[in-house]
């Protein structure tokens, strides 16, 4: 089973195993990931679960649809490698993802 590190702002890592299928999201969700509050559950229309992915890594992530870049045009911290975490599926070729968590969701 492979990993994904979780950094949050002030630089605590959380190293969690990767739960493959599931959303980035319900990953941290599940490991008690503090700054992923998912208010709406994954449904790709709040904005709460936005990530910003180590820029090794944004190829793998997959495509930003037109309803993510909304929700990412609302976030204040948001980078050129930004992601909502509800909109990555895990799997096994995300093994040694880094995501960074933003400051205004701690």
């Amino acid at each position: 089973m492979g990993r994904i590190t979780f950094i949050e702002h002030n630089g605590t890592e959380h190293v969690v195993e990767i739960e493959e299928g599931q959303s980035l999201m319900q990953v941290a969700v599940d490991n008690d990931i503090p700054g992923i509050d998912a208010d709406c559950g994954g449904a790709c229309a709040c904005g709460t679960c936005h990530v910003i992915v180590d820029e090794r890594w944004i190829q793998s992530t997959g495509g930003i649809n037109a309803d993510e870049q909304g929700m990412l045009g609302l976030t204040p911290e948001k980078t050129d490698t930004s992601r909502l975490s509800c909109q990555i599926t895990v799997s096994e070729s995300l093994d040694g993802l880094i995501v960074q968590l933003p400051e205004f969701q701690m």
